[in-house]
């Protein structure tokens, strides 16, 4: 698996300084945690999931979450279970017969509902486990966490030594993390319970959805999540908590829930990248990705990344190349943090970056420059004269987008 694999070489040259590197969910813990990327959810119940990842329907996928909770109803829990045996067998025969390359599987995880349900599934589904990435854990808290961790552990303590490692991602989403009177103690207390399985947790995610629910607030297509304030100052405090570098979590942005856009409020994706991009056809195209994608979702991810969030939640097949797009490195960043790493000799303690618009201090700056090359391995860097709307014009969108 290799982010951006569709690409022809002619447009990796045209679009990329230094191209992403392939990965598996065999790859080490560091790179997955980064390449869990724009995560695709979808229900255990539907039928098509084996067909849709052989025949490569959602162009870009490199990670899906199988939901065995809240985007199945109460009653169809066995159906889902059942259903979801029913795919991996058939992924698994694929694999076996060589009609499905196991390095063209995305990262594959399973939300289930309980660490009871989670017992169940790995015993269902058998060998079939060694497809998956992890599971993921909703409405992780300090009571249910060590039934969850136990589960991890057991399994990857007694796995085969070829198998991959399984990992686990706890979603963090109940009253306890969102009210303010029990937010600090659970969050440490949730940290204190990780911390001696860091290893094998690897993403932080954070179900804004269920917080908006407890206020019987959501945000609208036109804001971010940054926008409501409680869902914000929980944020806040969770990237306070686990996302101190010394501790090495990566936490993931909180699900974009629209996929249709009725504006209400000026758009504020700004116009000069899609006309330097494409002249006067770039701001039909900008209306086009406005529309499609969402001034809003743009937004939102930047503040995700600004406040040091690495991928998001996914609902919809269109949010893929959009969130992928938007955490490809620039050129100025990598040529920032790879001149501040160089740097790093004991001999000099800032300078003017190769852009010539800022400082770089080396100590300060260490930290970020070090998850800015990170990042740049799994989705790679872009050219010093392309930005994330090329990414969204390749491979006939440009037409696409002008034609609708």
């Amino acid at each position: 698996m290799r982010y951006f694999n569709y690409l022809s070489e002619e447009e990796e040259k045209l679009l990329f300084h230094e191209l992403p590197v392939s990965f598996d969910n065999a790859s080490d813990k560091e790179m997955l945690s980064f390449a869990v990327g724009a995560a695709l959810y979808t229900p255990a119940t539907r039928q098509t999931i084996a067909d849709d990842i052989l025949a490569g329907k959602h162009e870009g996928l490199v990670s899906m979450i199988i939901d065995l909770e809240d985007a199945i109803g109460d009653h169809q829990v066995k159906l889902a279970e059942e259903c979801l045996l029913l795919q991996l067998n058939r992924l698994s025969a694929w694999v076996r017969h060589g009609t499905l390359q196991r390095h063209h599987l995305p990262l594959l995880f399973i939300r289930i509902r309980s660490p009871e349900q989670m017992s169940t599934v790995l015993a269902l589904i058998g060998d079939n486990v060694e497809l998956l990435t992890g599971f993921v854990f909703p409405k992780f808290t300090v009571d249910n966490a060590d039934e969850f961790l136990q589960l991890l552990i057991a399994y990857n303590r007694n796995k085969s030594p070829s198998a991959p490692a399984l990992y686990g991602m706890p979603i963090l989403e109940t009253t306890a993390v969102i009210y303010r009177e029990s937010r600090l103690e659970t969050l440490i207390g949730i940290k204190k319970k990780l911390d001696p399985h860091k290893e094998l947790i690897l993403n932080i995610r954070i179900g804004a959805t269920d917080f908006s629910s407890l206020f019987g607030i959501r945000r609208s297509s036109d804001m971010t999540i940054y926008d409501l304030s409680v869902i914000r100052d929980c944020i806040a405090d969770i990237i306070n908590i686990f996302g101190r570098i010394e501790d090495g979590y990566v936490i993931s942005g909180p699900v974009w829930e629209y996929f249709k856009n009725d504006r209400v409020l000026k758009p504020q994706l700004r116009e000069t990248p899609f006309e330097d991009a494409l002249g006067r056809k770039g701001r039909r195209l900008r209306m086009q990705v406005i529309n499609r994608f969402m001034d809003g979702l743009i937004r939102e991810i930047a503040l995700d990344k600004e406040n040091g969030l690495i991928g998001k939640t996914i609902i919809h097949p269109t949010h893929i190349t959009l969130v992928q797009a938007l955490l490809v490195v620039t050129h100025e960043e990598y040529m920032d943090a790879s001149s501040i790493m160089a740097n790093n000799t004991g001999f000099l303690g800032v300078m003017k970056s190769q852009y010539e618009n800022k400082m770089n201090e080396i100590k300060p700056h260490m930290n970020w420059a070090q998850r800015i090359i990170s990042r740049s391995k799994v989705y790679g860097v872009l050219h010093e004269n392309q930005n994330f709307t090329s990414l969204l014009i390749r491979l006939g969108q440009e037409k696409a987008y002008l034609q609708n």
